[in-house]
């Protein structure tokens, strides 16, 4: 993920940061939860499966002195054993382009979606997912959500929180 698609999602979580439990999903070096953590956040768990990465992630764990602040584990993003039982403010999905495209890996994505919004996300919180632009629609959000959508490039980011009770679901694309 590019820096300035990094600081403009940073932005936007400016009214979320502030002591959140943050789960970043499919977290490769811990860029953005390592940035969460940077600008607030309590704490940040960071799941990630590709040995190399997990390794990578660590490292740079601890070479910020993040060891406090972070929960790293090694495992699948998609499981909700591996998400803990705290309630999550922000949680991060950045999950591997190529599953977006074999209809396995979109199904197990957006189930993963549904699954984090109905256990994992605080009726308040937000989660951030990030796909390439044009690959994703509203509609496969599913009923029962508030969505915006932002395009930065070949980026798409998607704002996904629960819809309030007085709220009809909505889109907001800007």
């Amino acid at each position: 993920m590019l820096d300035r698609v990094r600081e403009a999602i940073s932005s936007t979580l400016a009214p979320w940061l502030p002591d959140a439990f943050v789960l970043d999903l499919f977290a490769g070096s811990g860029s953005l939860g390592l940035e969460a953590l940077s600008r607030g956040a309590r704490v940040a768990r960071m799941i990630e499966r590709d040995r190399e990465a997990y390794a990578l992630l660590k490292r740079n764990v601890a070479s910020l002195g993040m060891d406090e602040r972070t929960e790293a584990v090694c495992g699948d993003a998609l499981d909700p054993a591996a998400w803990g039982g705290t309630p999550a403010d922000i949680v991060f999905l950045d999950p591997p382009y190529p599953w977006l495209k074999e209809r396995k890996g979109r199904v197990s994505i957006f189930a993963g979606i549904q699954g984090l919004l109905d256990r994992v996300l605080a009726s308040d919180g937000v989660l951030v997912f990030h796909a390439p632009r044009n690959a994703v629609v509203a509609s496969e959000f599913g009923q029962g959500v508030e969505l915006a959508g932002r395009t930065y490039g070949s980026n798409a980011i998607w704002y996904v929180g629960h819809a309030s009770a007085e709220e009809d679901d909505e889109v907001k694309d800007d």
